[in-house]
């Protein structure tokens, strides 16, 4: 029995659909059927859908989610608006309805032991779990050009997604902070939202003299930098600081470099993917096929560790998915072993 299994009373038998609890191949015994690493909108969906499959699940959840800053969530239908925060809780005890279980924590190792059918799983106050399955859904980390200011904005005045946040600094003074070529994608998009648009050249080498003689043919204010600072009046962004003086500005939009940096990636030997956007690479992410199975017997990876750009609502929808998938494949293990049992 797990340390965790002690001292919470977390079942070592499943749920009556699955009395034995046995991983599928050697009969050894397992704590729960599948943990989950990380709680937000794709871990706990993919725990909700195997609760509902009357799967024993855990979540453990650092309680770091990557929109923490932002007011709201959006483009996610019937939640629109709703602080991300809300949407968390409302998972969390939609979970728990269904026999669900969320523990605070990190994970900080796993791994697939040589000839046993199942992940082993270690957190870093101790507890431990085996379990038939894993799946990862820790997401990733945005890291910002180096300038005073953004961090400090970030998800508010400083922000990505025209779709998670263009709604909201519609018709206002927008600086885009060219950085790389995909600033000519950011500015078309934001330019749909105001015609207050400015490009500051942060990097020179981010556009071409073709880009911004467009960017000027269209009406968009293009300025040399680099950017200096941000400026803000009583914690409120005001604009930009660059050679030639300022540039006001009610927003800040900049390109993140996304990756994940859980170490259960280096402990479980993953691979990661660069992703390219206009020949330049701008997020990593976890190799895994479209249901979310890794290239790692019986680990999984779900949400943005495997699509970075995804919004909360695709999120939610790959971990839908993958935990469906995970159930699917535990039904093909339970069905094996009994009539192996019968015959």
């Amino acid at each position: 029995m797990s340390e965790h299994s002690r001292a919470s009373g977390c079942p070592t038998t499943s749920s009556p659909a699955n009395p034995d609890l046995v991983s599928s191949q050697d009969a050894t015994p397992v704590d729960v059927d599948v943990v989950i690493v990380g709680g937000g909108a794709a871990g706990l969906s993919a725990a909700t859908v195997l609760a509902r499959s009357r799967r024993s699940v855990v979540v453990v959840d650092a309680g770091h989610p990557r929109n923490a800053p932002a007011d709201g969530v959006h483009a996610f239908l019937g939640h629109d608006g709703l602080p991300p925060g809300d949407l968390l809780a409302r998972g969390r005890a939609e979970l728990a309805s269904y026999g669900g279980e969320v523990v605070e924590g990190t994970v900080v190792d796993a791994a697939v032991p040589a000839g046993a059918d199942l992940v082993s799983v270690t957190a870093a106050d101790g507890t431990t779990w085996s379990a038939r399955h894993l799946v990862l859904t820790t997401g990733v980390v945005d890291t910002l050009p180096d300038v005073p200011g953004l961090a400090e904005h970030w998800g508010t005045g400083v922000i990505h997604c025209p779709y998670c946040h263009g709604w909201e600094v519609r018709d206002q003074r927008v600086v885009v902070l060219a950085t790389s070529p995909a600033a000519m994608h950011q500015a078309g998009l934001f330019h749909q939202l105001t015609d207050a648009l400015t490009v500051v050249l942060h990097d020179p080498q981010a556009l071409s003299s073709d880009d911004v003689a467009r960017l000027r043919a269209l009406g968009i204010d293009v300025v040399e930098g680099p950017v200096s600072r941000v400026l803000d009046e009583a914690g409120t962004l005001t604009g930009v600081e660059v050679p030639g003086g300022t540039v006001r500005a009610d927003a800040v939009v900049v390109a993140s470099f996304v990756e994940p940096r859980s170490p259960l990636l280096t402990s479980l030997g993953l691979d990661l993917t660069d992703l390219e956007m206009m020949g330049r690479v701008m997020a990593r992410s976890v190799a895994a096929d479209p249901v979310g199975r890794t290239a790692v017997p019986r680990v999984w990876a779900a949400g943005n560790l495997t699509d970075p750009m995804s919004q909360v609502v695709m999120a939610a929808a790959a971990g839908v998915r993958t935990g469906a998938m995970v159930n699917a494949e535990m039904v093909t293990e339970d069905q094996a072993r009994r009539l192996e049992l019968l015959g």
